[in-house]
Formats: C-alpha cells, structure tokens, sequence
C-alpha cells in the first residue's frame, strides 16, 4: 500500500540547510495500523506531509497503491488526495459554516463517493444522530474529533494520515475516539498511519516505528 524509500528533506534556515528526514524507509501494507512515534521535531509531521502529497521530497521515493509522487503534477495531487487518501488533525479542520452532516459528506461529496448508506453508518457507529444540525463551533473536542474521523472515513481512502488525532483530548476521551476509529478500521481494507507521542495510543495500533534525528528505528 505504501512504500517510502530513501527519503531525504532539508529546509533552509539562517545557519544553512537544516537536515530534517536523513533516509526514511517505511512500508505498509494494505488494511495495517501504523503508529509513528519520536521526539518533538524528529520530521514525524514532515513525512506525514510528504506522504500525503502537501510537500516535496528532496531525494527518495513515495509510493502508494502503485502510484510514485513524484510522477504527479499539482493537479493530479490534489484529485489524489481528495479521492484516495484521509487526513485527521489534532485541530479538527472542521468548516465553521457547515453543520455537522454537511461536514461528514464534505469529503465524500469532493471525492464523487458520496454513499448515503456508508454515511448514515457513519453516524450511527460514531454516535452523531443528535448532532447533525448543529455547527463545529457548539460541539465539545471529542465531538469535533468524531466528526473530523467521520469525514475522513467517508470516502473510503485507501490510505488514511492521522497526526496526533487524539493529542487535544482528554485520557478518556482519546480512548473513546481512538477505539472507534479502530473498529470502523477493523473492517476496511483502509490502512492507518498515525502520529502520536503518546505509547498508550500507539500500542493499540498493529505497528510502531521510532523516528529518530530524521531516521528510523524499528520499535515492533
């Protein structure tokens, strides 16, 4: 599903280039969970950000479902990414002027795979039915971060980037949020790769990998 091979990134800074992935490889393979932990600013949000196509590599390869990233032009990155990949972010990224159904079909709808029977499964399995009308703003965090898993999901991606997902929640909210997510992942062929700081959230997912100083480190 995902093959990333010799990934280097720099990023120019007053003192020169900065170093920040040194040779990332990382695979994942179809319907797998993946935690990627490491410490604050070891390029853990910069791989994610290359995966998803939001950025460039310097030197490497990013592969996934066959299709090479840099192949691509911008145009058909963003078709890519609307059709092919989910994102979650700790910020939620709801739209403030959409209610919450028209924030779940969001993703769908731009995808063209609206399915009104996977959304009304959606919302039953994460618990939304009596939220529908109201906006982001008159929600709680964990309920945002529903509806931001929601959206994400909605257009069945192959591949979905999560970057702390849980990381402004409270310990039992997280886990609430984090066991759906994995239920309504357990029988998907969708695969996951998280970003967490947190050991808890990451043993719960099938896989962890270390990035350390811009480099790998096999956990389990």
């Amino acid at each position: 599903m995902l093959q990333v091979t010799g990934v280097f990134k720099n990023y120019a800074t007053a003192q020169g280039p900065l170093a920040v992935l040194r040779g990332v490889d990382l695979h994942l393979q179809q319907g797998e969970s993946l935690a990627l932990m490491g410490e604050s600013g070891s390029g853990k949000s910069t791989l994610l950000h290359l995966i998803a196509g939001l950025d460039q590599v310097d030197a490497g390869t990013i592969e996934i479902a066959g299709q090479r990233l840099e192949h691509m032009n911008e145009a058909q990155l963003a078709n890519w990414r609307r059709t092919e990949i989910g994102l979650i972010f700790q910020q939620f990224n709801l739209i403030g002027s959409l209610k919450v159904e028209d924030n779940l079909a969001f993703q769908a709808r731009l995808a063209g795979r609206y399915e009104p029977s996977w959304q009304a499964e959606l919302i039953k399995r994460l618990g939304l039915a009596d939220l529908l009308t109201r906006y982001p703003e008159q929600l709680s965090g964990g309920q945002q971060q529903r509806v931001a898993i929601g959206r994400a999901l909605a257009s069945r991606p192959a591949l979905l980037l999560a970057d702390e997902p849980t990381g402004n929640l409270d310990e039992a909210t997280s886990d609430e949020v984090l066991q759906l997510l994995l239920d309504l992942l357990a029988n998907s062929s969708t695969s996951l790769l998280m970003v967490t700081h947190s050991p808890r959230v990451a043993e719960r997912l099938q896989r962890t990998e270390l990035l350390h100083f811009g480099r790998l480190a096999t956990q389990s």
